[in-house]
């Protein structure tokens, strides 16, 4: 199946005949809304700032508009967030949303501080359709895609959550955004490209596109046109070094085998020794972490400028691999280092909230299954 094709499929539901949210609209579609009704263009530029760069969501504040325009817009539109079903917070400082949208489908967003950044683990998919072996989300089906609000909410509900507005002030805890929460990103490609590059607007939510990674498990077709049209940083779900493993492990691989998918890689636009693909590879005890999958993994990626992340493998209610042990997961990072090969071992961030990589799920779709049961 194509990314238009599966993304026609699993579209996002139309919004209902109440009032129009402005949330998610593209420059050009905010713009054809307002003048519309009958104003001038450059209105759309200030309702712009307010809903992107100071963050209000009621027209009554938003000052520089007349009143009789902010009455206006209040009769035909509204400034939505998604409902906050739950906000837990890890023993280690990790924060985790279950947000509920319009129609009760619901995703998580991660927030996870670290020393010198703070990152945002942002959601494309109401369920997976990859059934990676190893995820938790793999487990859950896919419902829909979601909408370019209801992504972009995700970043704008945790800016208000953690105080950040507006998105000028140079103290921001969210600095970098990562697409790697539920979801396959390139199989809802066009409505992630319009929630992104409302995010990289620098009159709007501001985040640069070297602060943006879009993770795939391999999605060849759009991955050329994610480096073209967006530019931010990628990062390939690989977690095998041959097709029979990662046929196993990752059905998606039967369809973008590991030749093709590397080329894909070779040729992402814009890669370089200073940007760098990063490689993502979960440790599966007895699977993928011999000293020879190490090897084979230098040999892979010889001629990519990558770095690969090593992430030890998360346990879930009900999963059936366990986590490399920590001296198979060092002496594995350390044949990748003396091959030239950056590899850090990522921390384990939010474990006890269910946070962290590899465990979202919604509970919406847990508590579905429970009752089944």
């Amino acid at each position: 199946m194509s990314g238009t094709a599966h993304a026609e499929l699993f579209a996002p539901p139309s919004e209902s005949a109440g009032l129009k949210n402005l949330v998610g609209l593209s420059r050009e579609a905010l713009e054809a809304e307002i003048t519309a009704c009958g104003e001038p263009a450059f209105r759309a530029r200030q309702l712009w700032q307010w809903i992107y760069s100071k963050g209000v969501t009621e027209f009554g504040a938003m000052t520089s508009l007349s009143k009789a325009f902010r009455a206006r817009l209040e009769e035909h539109f509204v400034v939505r967030r998604p409902e906050v079903v739950q906000d837990l917070t890890s023993s280690d400082g990790t924060r985790k949303w279950l947000l509920r949208f319009s129609d009760g489908q619901e995703v998580e967003t991660v927030y996870i501080p670290e020393d010198d950044r703070g990152t945002l683990c942002v959601s494309s998919q109401v369920g997976c359709t990859l059934t990676c072996k190893f995820c938790h989300t793999g487990t859950q089906r896919l419902v829909r895609n979601l909408s370019p609000a209801e992504i972009i909410s995700q970043i704008m509900l945790a800016r208000d959550a953690l105080g950040e507005w507006p998105s000028t002030r140079l103290d921001r805890k969210i600095t970098n955004v990562v697409m790697m929460g539920m979801g396959e990103p390139l199989y809802n490609y066009d409505n992630v490209a319009t929630a992104l590059k409302i995010a990289m607007d620098g009159e709007g939510v501001a985040i640069s596109k070297r602060k943006i990674t879009l993770s795939t498990s391999g999605v060849v077709p759009e991955m050329e046109r994610c480096g073209r049209e967006l530019g931010v940083n990628l990062a390939v779900s690989l977690h095998a070094v041959d097709d029979d493993t990662r046929d196993k492990i990752m059905p998606i691989n039967k369809k973008y085998p590991l030749k093709q998918l590397l080329q894909t890689c070779r040729d992402y636009p814009g890669t370089s020794n200073a940007r760098r693909i990063t490689f993502e590879y979960v440790m599966l005890k007895g699977v993928n972490d011999s000293p020879e999958d190490a090897r084979a993994l230098i040999k892979l990626l010889k001629d990519i400028p990558a770095k690969v992340n090593l992430i030890p493998f998360n346990p879930w209610p009900g999963s059936f691999f366990e986590c490399s042990s920590n001296n198979a997961i060092h002496r594995f990072a350390q044949i990748l280092n003396d091959g030239q090969l950056s590899a850090p071992v990522r921390a384990t961030r939010g474990e006890d909230i269910l946070a962290a990589c590899g465990q979202l799920k919604s509970e919406s779709e847990r508590k579905r299954k429970s009752e089944r049961t």
